[in-house]
């Protein structure tokens, strides 16, 4: 593909390095601006990285902007996909989708309505981690899937983010901040989810913040802080998905499938690369190398990809319809937790076709894991 799309970022936080510096490297994109709600900060990534600093209407009203990328805290999320959408931009955003189903909803069928992309983070189950754990799973190295587990567990972010308070807040939480890595991999790899009960609380309900600068001051939590949640997915496996900000220390696997003739053992999902580990009766445990690229941190990926989709005229992998599925599925877990049955998601999705070995290359750089 030589034609690059254009691509305006909104939201110049913590993430935005990240994607500022591999924007530049993917072949089908030309990152043009930054914007955000703080023109300084804004104005601070452009001069960093070469490109105009706008106000955040500007950005979207530009005609040269081609997809804008989301990158502003979750409760943003819904207003700036829909006003880029308005604008009659392809937007890529930051996970979730949404904070609300009706949210989610909304913007996927107004990209419909509109001709137009919406794709979400994660992208990390384009990398090389869990491509491996695709080709494995398509190969039959485990035989039949049956069951998996998948645990996120921690002690919440107040150590070391410098802004910490909005992941205790409606539409974060270890969750919706960090679920979606989990689900979306297990979904990716195993298909849509049919069926979900769950447990939730909220186990300390002041946090004291550790980090600069906000260093003493306390945070009120407003939602669930361990997450517990049983999914049974329309193959037929039944996965169990813990997620907490409550756990000092733990020694548990990031996530694992087990087939009807092995085992499969995972990398983080919030990550790029491996390990990824099998166990077949006649080998035992092993460690499998690693298929096509992006082992490093290559966030943007998705954007990478849904710019090649639209040159091609296909799908794109990171989608709206899998972002709202794993909305729809985080919000099922909490409400089935809170009216004490089962529920059933109201969506679907396909599956994502998975990667092919040369797609989406990029500039080859020493890029540290983040």
């Amino acid at each position: 593909m030589n034609e690059k799309m254009t691509v305006g970022i909104v939201g110049c936080g913590n993430i935005s390095d990240i994607y500022l510096q591999n924007c530049q490297r993917f072949p089908e994109l030309a990152l043009l601006a930054c914007a955000d709600a703080e023109p300084a900060r804004a104005e601070a990534k452009a001069a960093e990285f070469g490109i105009r600093a706008l106000p955040v209407t500007e950005l979207l009203a530009d005609p040269a902007i081609e997809i804008v990328i989301n990158l502003t805290p979750p409760a943003a999320h819904a207003a700036i996909n829909l006003a880029a959408l308005e604008a009659g931009k392809h937007v890529y955003t930051e996970k979730p989708l949404a904070i609300s189903r009706e949210e989610g909803r909304r913007t996927v069928e107004l990209a419909r309505a509109r001709g137009l992309r919406i794709g979400s983070a994660p992208d990390t189950f384009l990398g090389a981690g869990l491509q491996t754990c695709r080709q494995l799973l398509d190969a039959g190295a485990i035989g039949v899937p049956v069951a998996a587990t998948a645990f996120m567990a921690g002690h919440g972010p107040e150590s070391w983010h410098p802004h910490p308070e909005f992941f205790y807040k409606r539409g974060a939480g270890p969750l919706f901040d960090v679920g979606p890595y989990y689900l979306t991999a297990l979904i990716s790899l195993l298909g849509p989810v049919a069926r979900v009960t769950g447990a939730a609380r909220i186990s300390f309900p002041e946090r004291r913040i550790a980090s600069q600068p906000h260093a003493g001051e306390l945070i009120q939590v407003e939602t669930p802080t361990h997450v517990v949640g049983v999914l049974d997915f329309a193959s037929g496996v039944v996965a169990t998905l813990i997620t907490s900000f409550d756990m000092w220390a733990a020694r548990l696997p990031y996530f694992e499938i087990y087939g009807s003739e092995g085992t499969l053992s995972g990398p983080d999902p919030n990550t790029f690369g491996g390990p990824v580990q099998l166990w077949q009766s006649k080998s035992g445990w092993q460690e499998v190398p690693l298929v096509q690229g992006h082992a490093e941190n290559s966030r943007g990926l998705g954007v990478a990809e849904l710019a090649r989709a639209l040159r091609a005229g296909r799908p794109h992998r990171a989608s709206g319809d899998l972002a709202y599925h794993v909305l729809d599925v985080m919000h099922a877990i909490l409400e089935a937790s809170a009216a004490g049955r089962h529920l059933m998601p109201e969506s679907t999705c396909e599956r994502p076709a998975p990667l092919g070995k040369d797609e989406c290359s990029w500039t080859q750089i020493n890029a540290d894991e983040r």
